[in-house]
């Protein structure tokens, strides 16, 4: 069975899964780098709070009808796909669920760019950096959701 959901999942929640999700709904074409305009304008984009962390952000369906999330885990990743997988197998809805980590795609300068704007409210130093940080890494994530489409099929 094809999974009906599919959903990205990073650290907070604020940049790489947004970014996955938009690609894979077409709001970012993966065949031009996007300008940092294009990226503020993504729901969530460097917008995320701590008091989102763990809550599924529904972006849209998909061109198969399947439904995209995103999710920021904080370091529990692993340990959230887990334990929502196996509440889908006892609900009866087993194979419905496809989790993407999209923290291997993050780069320094996300990493430390998110950590100054999200974490030390310090916007005008972090976000600069996590827009350069993404535009840097959206190659990969373009490669990512293309995998996760040839995957689940498109």
């Amino acid at each position: 069975m094809a999974p009906k959901k599919i959903i990205y999942h990073c650290y907070g929640g604020a940049h790489s899964s947004v970014v996955a999700a938009a690609i894979h709904l077409g709001q970012l074409k993966g065949s031009t780098l996007p300008s940092n305009a294009d990226f503020m304008r993504l729901t969530l984009f460097d917008r995320q709070t701590k008091d989102g962390h763990g809550l599924l952000h529904f972006f849209g369906f998909d061109e198969q009808g399947r439904q995209v999330y995103s999710l920021g885990c904080r370091n529990a990743g692993k340990t959230v796909e887990q334990v929502l997988l196996q509440v889908a197998e006892m609900i009866g809805a087993g194979g419905e669920l496809s989790f993407i980590d999209t923290l291997h795609c993050v780069t320094l300068k996300m990493r430390i760019g998110g950590y100054l704007s999200r974490r030390w409210l310090l916007v005008r130093l972090g976000r600069p950096l996590v827009l350069s940080g993404t535009r840097e890494a959206f190659p990969a994530l373009v490669r990512l959701v293309e995998k996760v489409k040839n995957e689940v099929g498109t």
